[in-house]
């Protein structure tokens, strides 16, 4: 702004009490003083209005980074899922196909040993026992002898 030092200010009363006079110099003083007042408020105003404007481009600014970003996080997670799905859907032809393998290799005798093996697919460690006492060897009950 205008610099104005107190010799200068000074100066200026001189000259406005001898060209306006003692009677005007109050009436003036005021309405410069009103005017000066309107000027910094408005000037505020204007600054204040940039500045809300600056704040709502910056926010606008953020929402569109962060909906990108949005954007980018569920295409990802789009192509996942449609991998996963993939892997799914390929698990059921590729079990059928090791099985068709397994059977063509080892032929209709696996299905006669596996009666007599353990059931490990479901953890059944006892499928092929037919009960305790032909593992167990028999014991009296306890106390008699």
């Amino acid at each position: 702004m205008i610099e104005i030092s107190f010799g200068k200010l000074v100066l200026l009363a001189l000259i406005a009490l001898i060209v306006l006079g003692p009677e005007k110099l109050p009436g003036v003083a005021r309405t410069a003083g009103a005017l000066l007042r309107r000027m910094r408020s408005g000037w505020d105003d204007v600054r204040a209005e940039v500045e809300r404007e600056l704040q709502i481009e910056e926010i606008k600014r953020n929402a569109r980074e962060v909906a990108a970003r949005a954007e980018a996080a569920q295409t990802e997670l789009d192509a996942t899922l449609q991998q996963v799905r993939d892997v799914q859907n390929a698990a059921p032809a590729r079990n059928e196909a090791v099985a068709d393998e397994m059977a063509a290799v080892t032929g209709p005798a696996t299905e006669a040993t596996a009666a007599e093996e353990p059931d490990n697919a479901t953890g059944d460690l006892f499928a092929g026992m037919s009960g305790p006492a032909s593992t167990a060897p028999k014991e009296p009950p306890h106390g008699h002898a």
